[in-house]
């Protein structure tokens, strides 16, 4: 039987990305993944390693902020904004990810470039509270 909570597990999520994609500290985010994690991204490549080895490919400026965090049974859905990429604008992401005893086994991803004010039609962020300038 699993030893997980849906709260334990979006805590976890939390901390996994923040170690991955803010801090960069691959050693310490292995604990997080799975050596046999499934990736189901069209963007990244499989396993673990596809993973670790597309943030390495990354700028240094690339900064990811967690927004609304769900879960339920052994599933989270963390809805964030990746800021940095030197795209023309940020990824507004939603993540969904697997997680077996503690470790993220699998995922999959919905990716939006986020809207300006000027350019969203709700007159709403897609992110937050603001708009980004």
């Amino acid at each position: 039987m699993s030893n997980s909570s849906p709260e334990r597990n979006k805590a976890i999520v939390r901390e996994a990305f923040e170690t991955l994609f803010n801090k960069r500290a691959y050693a310490a985010a292995e604990r997080f993944w799975s050596p046999n994690y499934i990736q189901h991204s069209a963007h990244i490549p499989p396993g673990r390693d596809g993973l670790f080895g597309l943030i390495k490919s990354l700028p240094s400026t690339v900064k990811y902020e967690p927004g609304v965090i769900l879960a339920e049974r052994d599933y989270v859905i963390a809805h964030g904004r990746y800021s940095g990429l030197g795209f023309p604008a940020n990824w507004i992401i939603t993540d969904i990810v697997r997680m077996e005893d503690g470790v993220l086994v699998e995922h999959w991803d919905v990716i939006q470039d986020e809207a300006t004010k000027e350019q969203s039609k709700s007159g709403h962020p897609m992110f937050g509270d603001t708009f980004p300038e």
